[in-house]
């Protein structure tokens, strides 16, 4: 699943990567894959900015500000319940589907 292109605020620096794998492991999306024993980007486009591969990087290499952009909208709408989802990202209505 990609969500709006361009918008996430992953980071990486693969100076950093020790290539433990574990991004690869727990990203829900396959963003990372690991490539001549070390994590590169996949498909940047797919992060959903969970948290959970800079949470499991012990090398630092990964930032992320989780809980915010079009994912964090997507969650918070079904969480309240409400219908439509609000994500004040610029794109047309319901652009996080």
């Amino acid at each position: 699943m990609k969500y709006i292109k361009g918008v996430t605020t992953l980071a990486y620096d693969k100076n950093l990567c020790t290539g433990c794998g574990m991004c690869v492991s727990v990203c829900p999306h396959e963003v990372f894959q690991l490539v001549d024993g070390r994590a590169v980007l996949r498909e940047r486009d797919n992060c959903m900015e969970c948290g959970a591969c800079m949470m499991n990087c012990s090398a630092s290499a990964i930032r992320i500000e989780k809980g915010v952009g079009c994912a964090s909208a997507v969650i918070q709408s079904r969480l309240k319940g409400r219908d439509e989802i609000g994500c004040d990202c610029g794109g047309d209505s319901g652009c996080c589907c």
